[in-house]
């Protein structure tokens, strides 16, 4: 598989735009009002999945002998820290099988945080992390980079907890939360399938795809 992607130049680190013509279509389609919740669904599994391909390009990989059914030769494995994937709940956890699918020997963390509709702020009201995390390569997972806001509290809390390797998959962000995280967190890669143009006055994203855990969901 190949991908496109643009490097854009962040207020402090970089920002992966997937621009991969599958990416884009099945894009356009998650933002499509008409499409249904099970397609919503569906759509976001193929987007994380071509996401993640991008996002783990970096992982350290190193040659082995291996034995196939004619003669014995060399073949590459990844190497060195495991990997934790941690969704951002509730909507990052629509995201999680893509991920486990590629990586299936990943452990799994859970961030709970919930944005106040009048601060706009993070609240947390749950967290259960790999006890190993310190040692682990975090994917942390949110379909939906808005203000930033509950993405930085999510460093905080995978860094508070050890994490020194993080970086973060989203199928849309606007500049605004980019610049968020990456004023606290400059050492955080974000993979996204569109940057988008901005927030509006209530902290949604433009054009953006309307709330991603309602039309995952079927909730309102």
């Amino acid at each position: 598989m190949d991908t496109t992607a643009n490097l854009q130049a962040a207020p402090s680190g970089l920002v992966t735009e997937v621009t991969h013509p599958l990416v884009q279509h099945k894009l356009g389609l998650l933002r499509d009002a008409t499409t249904t919740t099970q397609m919503f669904r569906q759509l976001v599994n193929e987007l994380t999945l071509l996401l993640t391909y991008e996002a783990t390009k970096a992982l350290a990989d190193e040659e082995i002998e291996i034995e196939t059914p004619l003669e014995r030769t060399t073949a590459r494995r990844i190497s060195g820290k495991k990997v934790a994937v941690c969704p951002i709940l509730r909507a990052g956890v629509g995201m999680l099988d893509a991920v486990l699918s590629l990586v299936p020997g990943a452990r799994v963390g859970f961030i709970g945080l919930f944005r106040d509709e009048e601060t706009l702020e993070p609240v947390e009201y749950f967290v259960k992390l790999p006890g190993d995390i310190a040692n682990r390569d975090v994917i942390l997972l949110d379909p939906m980079l808005a203000t930033g806001n509950s993405t930085a509290a999510a460093v905080d809390t995978v860094k508070r907890a050890g994490a020194t390797s993080i970086r973060l998959i989203a199928l849309i962000a606007a500049p605004e939360g980019i610049a968020r995280v990456h004023s606290e967190h400059p050492d955080v890669p974000i993979v996204v399938a569109s940057v988008d143009r901005c927030l509006n006055d209530k902290g949604y994203i433009l054009p953006g795809l309307g709330d991603a855990g309602d039309r995952l969901y079927g909730t309102k």
